[in-house]
């Protein structure tokens, strides 16, 4: 189709928009949503006018009824015709492979498996699926399918960016459908990792694959034996004994070094660097109660060799 008749469709009157359109304010105010952004303006390689439209319908809320699920995106955008258009993005599905040595990858460092668990995206998790030869975003045109419903046959067509623009949105709230646009629900991925953590290898793809998100993160049960009242306060075996050590660190502050940065850290500084004071006395704090409680028993230090006022002055303070 020209660019004559895109042009003469876009002037055309349009329909009101919808009550339940998607207004969104700034596709891409973090990183996984700039990275969608990103991907649709270098694979998609549009034309910028139609880029431009899309982003103006995306403002103004003409997409709606937006649905992401089994690596697809279905959504509806209201132009000049009485029907809404219908839009849908496909993403290549990662092999299990791809995904079983990104996951090995996730737990084999602690600061990314504690994020992920969290309910966080780090933000370097890209580099380990690339790592991996593969990559959470689309890098070529052919991992990205995208149709629409209207007659112009610009690829993309200012609806299919729209629908961009607002996933992009989407993106910044739950970065975890980066995860469902690639063939793994999020339920699925932490249920992996958790198993890959413990030790017990990665999951099976078939299980994996089959799994109803209910059963990817059920804990395991636990059955407890009959138990009387009078055993319930007994242990049933000798207790081992506890010690203590109140030595004090060598470095302090390093479990915050090796946490990191939260993705919300605005700071200058690091939480390692604006903690470790706070955590430092209070620890100290810690170990000297604990130091006094131990040494409650112990005779008491002997007087030092004071001069003879002295010695007579804090005497009468203490028969007082």
């Amino acid at each position: 189709m020209s660019r004559w008749r895109d042009w003469d469709d876009y002037k055309a009157t349009k329909r009101p928009v919808p009550a339940d359109g998607i207004k969104i304010k700034k596709a891409g105010s973090t990183w996984w949503g700039q990275q969608w952004i990103e991907a649709l303006q270098q694979v998609l390689r549009g034309d910028a006018g139609r880029l431009a439209r899309g982003r103006t319908y995306a403002r103004a809320g003409r997409t709606h009824d937006l649905v992401v699920a089994d690596g697809k995106v279905r959504a509806k955008v209201t132009g000049s015709r009485a029907t809404p258009y219908q839009v849908e993005l496909a993403l290549a599905q990662l092999s299990s492979k791809a995904w079983s040595q990104a996951i090995a990858a996730m737990a084999a460092q602690a600061q990314f498996s504690a994020e992920l668990l969290a309910g966080q995206m780090p933000r370097q998790i890209d580099a380990l699926f690339r790592a991996a030869g593969s990559s959470l975003f689309p890098r070529q045109r052919s991992e990205l399918v995208t149709s629409c419903s209207c007659p112009d046959w610009g690829d993309p067509c200012k609806h299919v960016a729209a629908t961009h623009y607002v996933l992009g949105e989407a993106l910044d709230r739950d970065p975890f459908l980066l995860f469902e646009l690639r063939g793994r629900s999020k339920p699925q991925v932490l249920a992996a990792l958790r198993a890959a953590r413990a030790g017990e290898g990665p999951m099976p793809s078939s299980e994996l694959e089959g799994t109803p998100l209910e059963q990817a993160a059920e804990p395991p049960k636990v059955s407890l034996g009959a138990l009387s009242a009078a055993d319930y306060d007994r242990a049933r075996e000798a207790l081992p004994t506890l010690d203590f050590s109140f030595a004090a660190p060598a470095t302090h502050g390093a479990l915050l070094q090796q946490l990191g940065a939260p993705l919300a850290w605005s700071a200058a500084h690091s939480p390692a660097e604006a903690l470790a004071p706070i955590v430092q006395r209070a620890a100290e704090a810690a170990r000297r109660i604990a130091l006094a409680d131990e040494q409650a028993g112990a005779p008491p230090e002997p007087t030092p060799d004071l001069p003879k006022k002295r010695r007579q002055k804090r005497a009468a303070k203490s028969s007082r």
